[in-house]
């Protein structure tokens, strides 16, 4: 059974770790999402990205899923980046690491992240995390986007 959050949504995967970022596409994938999915490896191609999408218009809506631990720009930059510009702050942001620090969970939301999850440690917890956020965002509505 596929599940589309929204036909035109793309999903931008932020995750510098290639074994994490293959993980979550695939159990997106599991769970039903077959929206597009793109990954970039670092806060700097994230906002490239973001940015070309805002030129081209056919890339849109988007929804983000941002690691913390990034190389160039890392993940609070990139948040603090697209919540300050109007043409970006809608953009729904996931952040989804491996810190269960209280005032980087704090920093996040205060920076305007529209949720946080933890990536456990623990393969099985893991892939069972990105499974659930998948089904999750199966029944969500998006800004910009209608099912």
């Amino acid at each position: 059974m596929t599940m589309s959050l929204a036909k035109n949504l793309t999903i931008l995967i932020v995750e510098d770790d290639e074994g994490h970022a293959t993980l979550i596409q695939m159990n997106l994938r599991d769970a039903g999402i077959d929206n597009e999915i793109v990954h970039v490896l670092n806060g700097r191609a994230a906002l490239d990205f973001v940015q070309a999408a805002q030129q081209a218009k056919h890339i849109q809506p988007l929804l983000i899923l941002l690691d913390l631990n990034l190389p160039e720009i890392d993940g609070f930059g990139v948040l603090a980046q697209l919540k300050s510009d109007a043409n970006t702050r809608r953009i729904p942001v996931i952040i989804l690491t491996s810190t269960d620090d209280k005032r980087e969970i704090a920093r996040c939301y205060e920076l305007g992240a529209n949720i946080f999850l933890r990536k456990p440690i623990e393969y099985a917890s893991f892939v069972n995390a990105i499974k659930q956020l998948g089904l999750f965002l199966s029944v969500v509505e998006m800004p910009g986007s209608s099912h």
